[in-house]
């Protein structure tokens, strides 16, 4: 595990290079969720976790291909979208939907996330904004548990992290793998554990804990080091 904030500016060790979320709002930096009860909404696809199976499906962003299975929100309905995909050159839409994704502060926002051949895209759905854009390349690993939870983190060691949660994390974990192994020949780490830390930002390192309680999941968010 990772203790200081400055090694995140050490080079990657890779060669080749409207879901509804069971969490609330942060009051403050530190935080906790209440229990998660079951499995994802059956519009999250997690729920038999059959959509975690699915191999990536080709949506080109040129033409008029047949939608793509891991397209959630209908892409070519996004002007916006198409036209920064466009300007990026990327040529498949292998995975979009809207997620939810945590600050440095804790607190949530919505943001549509995208995957592509590529690269993982962040768009402000309300701004029509890019927020982020992570090169599949600088992606070192993906930290999550195995309980019934919706959150993930997406480690770039490169730069800083960034946690999310969403109904679809099966899926998304898998198009993750699949698109990083059919681009290079490094295997995507995914990391199970019922607690990882992630930067926050570059000198905030905060540590999630997940516990089974009252049936469902308790998840909580804390700075690294607080109690």
């Amino acid at each position: 595990m990772r203790t200081n904030a400055m090694d995140r500016y050490r080079a990657p060790r890779r060669v080749h290079v409207n879901p509804t979320i069971q969490a609330v709002e942060a009051q403050g930096d530190d935080h906790e969720t209440p229990p998660a009860r079951g499995g994802g909404s059956p519009a999250g696809g997690d729920g038999d976790g059959s959509a975690g199976k699915q191999s990536p499906s080709s949506n080109g962003v040129t033409g008029d291909p047949e939608k793509s299975a891991g397209d959630h929100i209908g892409v070519k309905s996004y002007p916006y979208l198409m036209k920064l995909l466009s300007k990026q050159g990327d040529k498949k839409i292998l995975f979009a939907d809207k997620v939810l994704k945590f600050t440095e502060s804790g607190k949530m926002k919505r943001r549509i996330l995208l995957i592509t051949d590529f690269a993982i895209y962040l768009v402000d759905p309300e701004a029509d904004r890019l927020k982020r854009r992570i090169a599949l390349a600088a992606v070192d690993k993906i930290c999550l548990s195995k309980l019934r939870d919706n959150f993930f983190a997406i480690i770039i060691p490169s730069e800083y992290d960034c946690l999310m949660a969403s109904t679809r994390k099966k899926e998304i974990v898998t198009v993750l793998v699949e698109a990083t192994r059919s681009t290079s020949e490094y295997e995507l780490e995914v990391a199970y554990s019922k607690s990882f830390e992630y930067n926050a930002s570059s000198e905030l390192v905060k540590e999630v804990h997940f516990k089974e309680a009252d049936g469902g999941v308790r998840t909580k968010i804390l700075r690294k080091g607080s109690d």
